[in-house]
């Protein structure tokens, strides 16, 4: 009896040493301060000299959905002690894999972003700036119209996913 009740107060003491913790951590990889709560996702705009028209929504509207489904910030449209800002500065296809007949097999679909992170609690890992850049090659048969449906949500899906990264699990 006696064992059982030492064993209990090794646990609680334990359990309250663990809770003190100062990092939260996730199954994303992500690691923020707690005092860190909230993030402002700022609209990137679409500086492009080939603007797709749904781009600049496409790009904040992931970038907002993965930082509320993989963190426990509260995202905010002022102020907060993480923002992410940026812009669209290419978008644009140009031939690729070029053939034999001085043909293109392959046409490359590309979209870079010049992204800003500013974080309040360690100025250290905030950026300015960045280029973050994705593509994909699809068949030069294929007009841009018909395969941007396809391939301009994997490409954004990479981006948010490099952004993402970036500014929260330091990689």
């Amino acid at each position: 009896m006696r064992h059982f009740f030492v064993a209990r107060i090794i646990f609680i003491l334990f359990a309250l040493s663990a809770a003190s913790c100062s990092v939260n951590y996730s199954f994303t990889g992500a690691s923020i301060p707690p005092e860190v709560k909230t993030i402002r996702i700022d609209y990137f705009e679409n500086n492009a000299p080939l603007i797709n028209p749904t781009l600049s929504q496409e790009i904040t509207d992931e970038l907002r959905k993965k930082f509320q489904s993989q963190t426990n910030l509260i995202i905010v449209t002022e102020g907060g002690d993480m923002v992410i800002s940026g812009q669209i500065t290419g978008y644009s296809t140009t031939p690729t894999a070029i053939q034999s007949d001085d043909l293109a097999a392959l046409n490359r679909l590309t979209i870079a972003l010049k992204v800003t992170f500013d974080n309040k609690y360690d100025a250290a890992l905030s950026f300015e700036n960045q280029t973050f850049s994705r593509y994909e090659d699809y068949p030069s048969t294929l007009p841009l119209t018909e395969v941007s449906d396809t391939y301009v949500p994997l490409i954004v899906e990479t981006l948010v996913e490099d952004i993402f990264n970036k500014t929260v699990v330091n990689w």
